[in-house]
Parts: structure tokens; sequence; C-alpha cells
């Protein structure tokens, strides 16, 4: 509590007023379990686990078969990973392709790709097969993605360089969605203090404007009776039940709850003044004390 102080007031008093438990502040700077997700699209699952148990520890995360907490963060040696055969991942991060659920038959767009953690575990789900719009609108973030779209042997994958906002005029066309919504990164300053000094209430209001647009987008761009899952890695409500909610009041959007073995926080229905729809208490919110992740929020929309 007192790095956060002395680092930025503003974010302490906002986010006191949303959990000012002393597990929230501790975790909040506490540094992050190592993760990995095994990419099945080069080999067996457990062919790869059963390698990688020669050398290291694994402890399997409970929300993605795929994914495990290792105790090294050294990669650079490590063959499996040089082959495409693991992908560091953040453990929270991987819950936004669990929840879309993307089938090999489907056209889904990933909104906001890169790095492509997210899309390449979504071709794994897909087996390769369907097609994936994996969009992102900086070239620079596109050049990684296209690496490790390419080092982990993904190739049902078209990829483009968009705002996101363009797709909106593809009405009702994909089967899913994914929208992993740029954001103040409130969850991210476990990785690096950065996110911290960085953060401004300006930088929230920017971002919750900015992800009102893409939500709009995405949802227009949705098939009838498709899933559209809406992320981000902040507590911030401003950018998740309050976008949610945007979205409810401008949309027929249905909201459905998300079943996973989490430790959640109930969602925001009352902050700062704003009121939000109960149907948000359907989103899942995880602060970092929760299941020792990054903090993070997802919403499972699905289109009547």
């Amino acid at each position: 509590m007192e790095k956060v102080l002395e680092m930025n007031r503003a974010f302490y008093e906002r986010y006191s007023e949303l959990d000012n438990s002393e597990e929230f502040w501790n975790l909040m700077v506490a540094p992050l379990k190592q993760s990995i997700r095994i990419n099945t699209l080069k080999a067996p699952l457990k062919y790869i686990k059963e390698r990688l148990e020669e050398r290291y520890e694994l402890e399997p995360i409970p929300w993605v078969k795929e994914g495990f907490f290792i105790n090294t963060r050294e990669f650079g040696d490590m063959i499996e990973y040089s082959l495409g055969l693991v992908f560091p991942q953040e453990a929270s991060s991987m819950i936004p392709p669990v929840v879309l659920d993307p089938q090999p038959e489907e056209l889904v767009l990933d909104m906001a790709a890169a790095p492509g953690a997210k899309t390449t575990q979504i071709a794994q789900y897909m087996e390769n097969e369907g097609c994936i719009i994996a969009n992102d609108m900086k070239k620079w973030r596109v050049n990684v993605l296209i690496a490790n779209l390419n080092r982990f042997g993904v190739l049902n994958t078209r990829v483009t360089v968009k705002d996101g906002a363009y797709f909106g005029r593809f009405e009702n066309t994909f089967d899913k969605i994914l929208l992993d919504a740029p954001c103040s990164s409130v969850g991210m300053v476990r990785k690096s203090f950065k996110f911290l000094s960085s953060w401004s209430m300006k930088k929230v209001i920017t971002y919750s404007n900015i992800q009102k647009k893409l939500i709009m987008a995405a949802y227009k761009a949705l098939k009838p009776r498709g899933v559209l899952v809406y992320s981000t890695c902040t507590i911030d409500p401003l950018e998740n039940e309050g976008v949610v909610d945007y979205l409810l009041h401008k949309t027929d959007a249905k909201i459905e709850k998300i079943d996973l073995p989490l430790h959640p926080t109930p969602p925001v229905l009352e902050f700062d003044g704003k009121e939000y729809s109960e149907e948000v208490r359907k989103c899942l919110r995880l602060h970092p004390q929760d299941n020792n992740t990054e903090a993070f929020f997802v919403a499972k929309i699905r289109k009547p």
C-alpha cells in the first residue's frame, strides 16, 4: 500500500473505494506466478507435459487444461519455447478463449489480437480449422503477432491491420468474436510498475470511450445467436461493467453467466456515482487476491 501511495496517490484513492483489503493491496504489487500454455497444435498435451516435468515443477491451472504454473522465468534456453510447444501466458488471460469456446467450423474475429497469445489459443481449440481473422491496428504489433502465429503452427488465420471499429460494417458475419480490449492495464501492475506510475483518470476515460466504440462494432459484426467475449486486464468499473452496461442499453444483447473453477469478486453495480444494470452480475470480475493472478474482467455476451 505504501509503495502505491508513494508512486501514484490518485490510483490508491480511486481503487481503495473499490477494494481496500490488505490482501488486495499486497497482491496488487506482488510478483506474478509464471505460467505457460501448452500448444497442442504441434504435439499431444501429455507428451509435452511429461517432457517439461523432467526439468520443471508444473502446477495445473484449474480453468484451462493446457495451462500450468511453472517454476521458471527463463524461456530463452527452453527448447520447447523455441519450437513453439509452449506459450508463456498469464493465467487469467487464458480465460477469454475458454469462455469463447470456438469450434473448428466457425468464423472467428479476434478484434485486438496482438501479440497473439489468445489467437494461438483460439486456433488450438479450433484444431487449425475454420477461419480466424486476427486484427490489430498497429503495424509493429502485427509483426509480433505474425511471428507468434508462425512459430506456434497456426494455419487457419488471416491477419488484418485495422481500427477494430472497421469491422462494424460486416453486420451479422462472425460466429464468435473476442474483444480483448485495450485498457488502462491496472491488472498488469504486478508485471511492471510502469502501469502504476503512468496510470491516470484521463487514460481510464479515454479507454472507456474506445471500448464502447469497439464493443458496439463487435456486436454489430456478430451473427444472431453468436457469442462475443469482452475482456480487459483492469479493475476499473468504467472500463468493465460500464462498457457492458452501455452495450445493454444500446442493443438487445444478453449476458450469460460464466461457470469456471475460479474465485471471483462480485461485479460492481454502483461506483463513483454511476449505477449499472443488474445483468452485469453475470460477468466475471477477478481481483489479484482472488486466484493469485492479474486482475481481470470477462463478459460473455450473446446476440439473440
